[in-house]
């Protein structure tokens, strides 16, 4: 090992030991996870294990990790149902990128559109806080924004951007991203130590929700 090495090998240990190391043993409740003293009930049907990903558009840490969370997501076993729930800690601009998500979600516009609204926020500096400016930015990635605007206002979208803060208030979400699980656990990077160490314990999460 040369002297450069042994430099690199010595400050990954030092950054490792930082942060909370996961146990050989697994997870450490109170520790990598909260269990809820309060379940809440679960999304998926019956036989399947419900992970939601609790996110904010405007979080840079949530932004950092979409990649992260997008590779995990896709190698989910079938028993696995994943969603995203956007959060809303106050009433702006919280509750505006809580209807964006959910009016794209309404028009099947996710997978397209995702990504681009966290680089617009992130790397664009757009606030996307306003009707008109949100409109205008889906114009310009190729959505209707007359159609957008619409569904953005709409009854449905408003109801469900109510029920993700009544979620998130139930999972006693204070920060983001935080992963929960079934109802019954949830986790976060503040918990595991980084936001990608939070994958790992929700897989242990997810094999405590199969045992019921």
């Amino acid at each position: 090992m040369t002297k450069m090495q042994r430099r690199q090998f010595t400050a990954t240990l030092l950054a490792s030991a930082a942060l909370p190391a996961l146990a050989q043993g697994g997870p450490v409740e109170g520790t990598h996870y909260v269990r809820l003293s309060q379940p809440v009930p679960a999304g998926a049907p019956a036989g399947k294990v419900e992970v939601v990903e609790f996110f904010w558009y405007g979080c840079p840490h949530c932004n950092a990790f979409e990649p992260a969370l997008e590779a995990w997501a896709r190698k989910l076993p079938a028993d696995v149902v994943f969603r995203r729930v956007p959060v809303a800690f106050r009433e702006e601009p919280f509750v505006a990128h809580q209807r964006i998500y959910y009016a794209l979600e309404a028009m099947g516009q996710v997978e397209a559109m995702h990504r681009k609204v966290f680089h617009a926020i992130h790397a664009e500096r757009a606030r996307l806080d306003k009707v008109a400016e949100i409109a205008a930015f889906m114009s310009k990635n190729g959505l209707d924004g007359a159609k957008f605007t619409e569904v953005f206002n709409s009854f449905s979208v408003q109801t469900k951007a109510r029920q993700a803060k009544q979620l998130s208030e139930a999972y006693k979400i204070d920060g983001v991203p935080a992963l929960g699980v079934q109802g019954r656990f949830f986790t976060s990077g503040t918990l595991a130590g980084t936001p990608e160490r939070s994958l790992q314990v929700a897989d242990f999460l997810i094999q405590q929700a199969r045992k019921g």
